[in-house]
């Protein structure tokens, strides 16, 4: 009996530890490694987590890929995995990574930064304020004072909050604060849950009762793309995600992300990439020699 095609990524849910307030977790290199071999999961592979990780660095080096980003991470280096993105641990085996890595689902904050920066290296007074708020946090997490489950969960998302506005002011975001903020973050949302069947920027403006033009301005403001750019950004990720760590054919693929046509995918993947769907795979993988679109190391 031949092996079972792997037609999508590894998805990871959220599991925390029994004695975890209900939302977020805080573990260390250690426990995630027993975590992972507890529930079968391989962190040299690609997974996909249903939650943020943000991962932070005291004795490295630790080398970690995001969505086909390489990154190597010193101590004192921050990694923000966002729930949703496709990431694996690249093993090193002169050296046991330190750190802690602070897990919580989406909407355990009221809200996030706009910037999408992955790897943050802060420095002086800024790396101060971001390791006194993860202690803050830790020593809350661990030693809670608080009368009641509800009150200890509440201490630890505005710790949290703290600790992710902190990182965020490290370095300028490109966001546009106020009401272009609220409008991304919303269309970002939408985007998100909709994309493989939705794939114009007016089906999102009629859904959620903004024109076009002001769609466009606040991803603009958010991240430089226009609103159609962004959202074929997010077909295409998926769509290299699907091509790098699965099975699925060309055409099976092209049903997921919503494209009538095998061929439509395949030239809209070209036109955006540079390579064909399967010389993107085959690239990716390593078999064939040649360039690809994709984002050199951070490190």
């Amino acid at each position: 009996m031949g092996k079972k095609r792997q037609l999508s990524v590894t998805d990871v849910a959220y599991r925390p530890a029994l004695t975890a307030p209900i939302g977020m977790d805080v573990l260390d290199f250690e426990d995630l490694a027993a975590r992972a071999a507890r529930r079968g999961l391989d962190l040299s592979a690609p997974l996909r987590p249903a939650f943020h990780q943000l991962i932070h660095i005291s004795r490295g080096p630790v080398r970690h890929t995001v969505d086909f980003h390489d990154h190597t991470l010193d101590a004192g280096s921050w990694l923000w995995v966002r729930a949703g993105q496709v990431h694996r641990y690249v093993p090193l085996d002169h050296t046991t990574p330190r750190g802690l890595i602070v897990i919580w689902q989406p909407g355990f904050i009221p809200s996030e930064p706009l910037s999408e920066n992955s790897v943050m290296r802060p420095t002086g007074r800024h790396a101060r304020h971001a390791n006194l708020a993860l202690r803050h946090l830790v020593h809350a997490y661990r030693d809670p004072v608080s009368p009641t489950l509800e009150a200890h969960i509440e201490t630890l998302r505005h710790l949290l909050s703290v600790l992710v506005l902190s990182l965020a002011h490290t370095q300028p975001s490109p966001a546009s604060p106020g009401a272009a903020g609220e409008v991304f973050r919303s269309f970002r949302t939408a985007v998100e849950q909709d994309f493989t069947h939705s794939h114009h920027a007016s089906d999102y403006a009629a859904t959620l009762g903004y024109s076009v033009r002001t769609l466009t301005r606040a991803t603009q403001a958010a991240t430089g793309s226009t609103a159609k750019q962004y959202i074929d950004a997010r077909i295409l990720l998926e769509a290299r995600r699907l091509l790098a760590h699965t099975n699925a054919t060309s055409a099976e693929i092209s049903r997921r992300l919503g494209f009538h046509d095998p061929s439509d995918f395949t030239k809209f993947f070209r036109n955006r990439d540079g390579n064909a769907p399967l010389r993107f795979r085959e690239i990716a993988r390593g078999r064939t020699p040649g360039k690809t679109s994709t984002p050199a190391s951070d490190g």
